[in-house]
């Protein structure tokens, strides 16, 4: 993952700046959250029938996935990686689906996708510094 891509997109997608003081690690674990946040604001906005938050939110959605996906380095030709990069696919192309369908169910298969994801990187996270 590149620290300054997934810093740039969380920036982007979530409107705040101060980012500076967490680590590259958090601000992935920060993007999926995000993410996760953002799909169920859209699930929310489909049961109140409001046609613009949903679009507003699932393109928030898509826009935090593919950040992640951006942040891959695709060039270390490891087999998890490519994998991680074709479920990121899969779940854009599934939230579009979700916007155009206004299929929650959609969105409950992609939020558990990513909580999948984003409990694998959780479990990876880096010791604390000792003081």
């Amino acid at each position: 993952m590149n620290p300054m891509l997934a810093l740039r997109q969380y920036q982007k997608v979530s409107g705040h700046a101060q980012t500076s003081e967490a680590s590259p690690h958090r601000l992935v674990q920060m993007l999926m959250e995000g993410g996760l946040d953002r799909i169920a604001q859209a699930k929310g906005a489909m049961e109140r029938k409001d046609v613009a938050g949903k679009c507003a939110s699932i393109s928030k959605a898509i826009g935090i996935v593919g950040g992640l996906r951006e942040g891959l380095d695709l060039e270390s030709r490891a087999d998890e990686v490519g994998e991680l990069d074709s479920l990121y696919i899969y779940m854009m192309k599934r939230l579009a689906e979700a916007n155009v369908s206004s299929d929650p169910k959609i969105l409950d298969e992609v939020a558990g996708l990513l909580r999948t994801v984003k409990e694998g990187w959780d479990g990876i996270a880096p010791p604390s510094p000792q003081f």
